[in-house]
């Protein structure tokens, strides 16, 4: 049994920022799955360990760390290498504008508690719910396409994964799922396809976990 415990959902986009920067870190740990379509980040035993009864959260230990931007940083702290940050202050300063784009400017649109409000609570059909989130995720693409070029290589920031990587590619999986075009994103789109060829992203992905259902399973 690992020392680490990490609970959280195949599709959910914060847990695989999570997976992949325990991967990065070559961090064995086990996996607690937590079925958002049943619920259960609402049962009574989870609310303990994470009162906002959202995912993932990260057992160490017998400590608790729930959300996923602490946990990246707690990783960080706990084992710097290798690191998910660059050293030059001004460049970790713009990977802290990538990630806080993604978290606040793009992640929330897509929540599945967001969504399924606004079926329940106002009537959205589909077509309503894309269209709404298209609106919004509009403007934090926009934005990272003109910030990105600044400072992008291989990926976010320059030629080493970082933090910015990890929040973003899981909001692209997102932005594909609720078929947005990103053609007019092509520095989005090339760091995407270069995290996607990465074997720590590829194991991190929704389509390799298990409890991801057998129709999305990855066939390679």
């Amino acid at each position: 049994m690992s020392s680490f415990v990490l609970y959280n959902y195949f599709r959910s986009s914060t847990s695989f920022r999570a997976r992949v920067a325990l991967n990065i870190k070559g961090i064995e740990f086990d996996y607690k799955a937590i079925n958002l379509l049943k619920d259960e980040q609402h049962s009574e035993e989870y609310q303990k360990l994470n009162p906002m009864q959202g995912i993932p959260t990260l057992v160490h230990d017998g400590k608790v760390i729930p959300d996923s931007a602490a946990i990246l940083w707690y990783l960080e702290d706990i084992r710097p290498e290798p690191p998910l940050q660059p050293k030059d202050a001004y460049l970790k300063a713009r990977m802290r504008q990538i990630c806080e784009i993604v978290n606040s400017s793009m992640h929330p649109y897509g929540n599945l508690k967001i969504t399924k409000a606004l079926t329940k609570d106002y009537g959205f059909s589909e077509e309503q719910k894309n269209e709404w989130f298209h609106r919004w995720i509009g403007q934090g693409l926009t934005a990272l396409e003109k910030v990105l070029p600044e400072i992008a290589g291989t990926y976010c920031v320059g030629d080493q994964v970082t933090m910015a990587d990890i929040f973003l590619y899981p909001q692209i999986i997102t932005c594909q799922r609720f078929k947005v075009d990103l053609t007019p994103y092509p520095t989005i789109m090339k760091i995407f396809a270069n995290c996607d060829k990465n074997p720590h992203f590829k194991k991190a992905h929704f389509s390799r976990q298990i409890d991801t259902p057998e129709e999305l399973r990855a066939k390679d």
